[in-house]
């Protein structure tokens, strides 16, 4: 049997009044998603646990079949992961953003998606002028960096710092969401002398010429300590594989044990090669019988705020993704399960993360359908599944 999961990251939202009291999901054309949802059976997955923090780290865990209340430590431990870069006892991970901040107000959280490039140019610039024994800064991908730090000089442990996303923040006083608790002044401390530094480098000088949005601060958050996971195989019995443009699922899948696959062009945002991630991930179907393909368009555009953009990234999804890879397995393959889900809802009225039941279909061998017409918050809830706890899913999947 060979097991597809599709994750359009941050599809869910809640009815907009441009769109006529719709959600952009029920107002995408989505004939792959819809088809699943009409002939399989779905419902409804709470991927965040009650109490947690609506982040996609939560939710990507519990999509992995791991209980996050259970397995979680923070954001940065995984993205860390992704990097290879090895944690041990008594360090902290950092998420590191580069951000621009102007007047004292998170006018970006991703500096105008700063290529990877320069953004490596500023984390060793960082690296060279904050020489402060028991930190290092890594560079990763465009805006998404990592901080390690010796607990020991934070004189606290992590639990007791409280660091808020930037992307939660957009439009806000910088100051009020600085780090807080015991231990945090540390932390503020690297981050003021970190804007000090930036604001005078060349290549934010430059964007302030051509009018992008500089790079001009970090944001750290996200903070823990490695985790411990069962091995994916260990856990279900089966060989698998993960795609994604992000650190984090890509950390997941190794501190999992699962294969991460490069595809060439995938970026996390609206440019993303939709078809390689398809082709890839039907390719590793020869030597794996699980693979998650993870898209993040769609919660990109939910955090912009931009209707559109979310509407295109659904349709991608759909017909790009689900749909490429949807008939080649079908062509190629006799016994199959097919999932498609959202992970969270990123509603363009917030602009962040909520913690939402959201959407869930699968199709293939033995899987009887309920007759749902449409993929979206709506209809998903009157699926036979009902609603379903986010790390149980698998279990549904994988079950006879």
């Amino acid at each position: 049997m060979k097991y597809i999961v599709c994750v359009g990251d941050g599809m869910a939202d809640y009815p907009l009044e441009d769109l006529n009291g719709k959600t952009p999901l029920q107002v995408a054309k989505t004939k792959y998603m819809d088809m699943i949802a009409g002939e399989g059976a779905g419902g409804l997955t709470k991927n965040i646990p009650r109490g947690m923090h609506p982040g996609s780290d939560v939710a990507a865990l519990s999509i992995l079949g791991y209980d996050p209340k259970k397995s979680y430590t923070g954001r940065a431990p995984l993205e860390a992961a992704a990097q290879d870069i090895e944690l041990q006892p008594g360090k902290i991970a950092f998420r590191c953003n580069l951000v621009t901040i102007a007047d004292n107000i998170m006018r970006d959280y991703s500096a105008g998606h700063i290529s990877t490039e320069e953004a490596a140019e500023l984390i060793s610039f960082l690296n060279n002028k904050i020489n402060i024994p028991g930190i290092k800064f890594y560079p990763g991908v465009s805006y998404r960096h990592i901080l390690i730090v010796d607990e020991n000089i934070l004189r606290q442990k992590i639990h007791t710092v409280k660091c808020v996303p930037p992307h939660d923040i957009i439009g806000q006083h910088t100051e009020p969401n600085f780090p807080s608790g015991t231990g945090a002044e540390f932390l503020c401390s690297i981050m003021k002398k970190a804007a000090d530094i930036l604001k005078g480098h060349e290549i934010n000088t430059v964007k302030l010429d051509l009018q992008e949005n500089p790079a001009n601060a970090i944001w750290l958050w996200g903070a823990g300590t490695k985790p411990m996971l069962e091995p994916f195989e260990q856990k279900f019995g089966i060989k698998g594989s993960l795609i994604s443009a992000v650190d984090l699922l890509k950390g997941i899948a190794k501190l999992a044990g699962l294969k991460v696959i490069s595809v060439p062009g995938i970026t996390g945002f609206f440019d993303t090669n939709y078809e390689g991630k398809a082709d890839f991930a039907f390719n590793a179907l020869f030597d794996y019988d699980f693979i998650l393909v993870h898209v993040e368009a769609p919660d990109e555009a939910g955090h912009s705020g931009s209707i559109t953009e979310k509407i295109k990234a659904i349709e991608n999804f759909d017909e790009k993704v689900v749909g490429r890879l949807l008939k080649k397995v079908v062509d190629t393959f006799k016994e199959w399960r097919f999932m498609v889900l959202t992970d969270h809802a990123t509603p363009i009225s917030l602009k962040t993360h909520t913690a939402d039941p959201v959407p869930f279909a699968i199709l293939g061998q033995n899987i009887k359908p309920d007759n749902i017409q449409s993929f979206n918050e709506l209809s998903m809830k009157k699926g036979k599944y009902k609603t379903q706890n986010g790390h149980n899913l698998l279990k549904l999947l994988f079950s006879d």
